[in-house]
């Protein structure tokens, strides 16, 4: 039998507090007005029974009653299946094409992620570079109006969410801006921002851990 959502379905959702791929997965189930807990784990100390239910002991793990799912491309792809509204197109090839920029989308995270944790002015300028090179990609691409690919939502816009997230902490933590060369990007991520599922998608005190775990790294932007 199809796995159909309904209220009152024990959800579960494993994270920690500032995992960019969980904030995907948050976005999504908020989104869709699906009913979830999140249970919050020290990744430096991972417990037992996270290692139990994650092959690859990462975040997120989605419980679905006694099933669990992980990655988080697969969870989003799953939520979107088993409710109503489909966040991803009908057609085969556009389809296809999403989900070849949701990957895509992956690097785009671990380069800002390398920006971020630069820790010397050289460090961060070639990481930036890197960075740029595939948010050129990214710009091309981005409709002038709507969302990612146009007027609707869709599950590439719930993983690029997470991008602004953390671009629009840096530059309010350190006055850096790094999508100033990116106009279209720039104005996506405000669009999104403004959605109560993605400003709702992250803990209250999201920028004072991140700016933590950046001058814990020693990141250079906290210099």
């Amino acid at each position: 039998m199809s796995a159909i959502y309904k209220p009152n379905q024990t959800i579960e959702l494993i994270s920690f507090k500032l995992c960019p791929f969980v904030q995907r997965s948050v976005i999504t189930l908020l989104y869709k007005g699906i009913e979830f807990e999140i249970k919050y784990i020290d990744l430096a100390n991972k417990p037992d029974w996270f290692l139990a239910l994650s092959p690859l002991g990462k975040v997120p793990v989605l419980k679905y009653g006694d099933d669990v799912l992980f990655e988080s491309a697969v969870i989003n792809e799953f939520l979107d299946e088993i409710t109503e509204g489909s966040l991803m197109p009908s057609d085969p090839l556009q389809k296809a094409k999403d989900r070849a920029w949701i990957e895509f989308s992956s690097q785009v995270l671990m380069a800002q992620y390398q920006t971020s944790l630069a820790k010397n002015q050289d460090d961060f300028a070639q990481a930036e570079a890197g960075l740029n090179d595939k948010l050129s990609r990214l710009e091309a691409l981005t409709s002038d109006k709507g969302f990612f690919n146009g007027e609707d939502l869709a599950l590439i816009d719930t993983v690029l969410a997470p991008l602004f997230t953390r671009f629009a902490a840096i530059e309010s933590l350190f006055e850096r801006d790094l999508l100033a060369n990116f106009p279209k990007l720039k104005a996506l991520g405000q669009r999104l921002l403004a959605l109560p599922e993605v400003s709702g998608s992250v803990v209250e005190n999201f920028n004072s851990l991140f700016a933590d775990y950046l001058g814990n790294a020693e990141s250079w932007l906290t210099k």
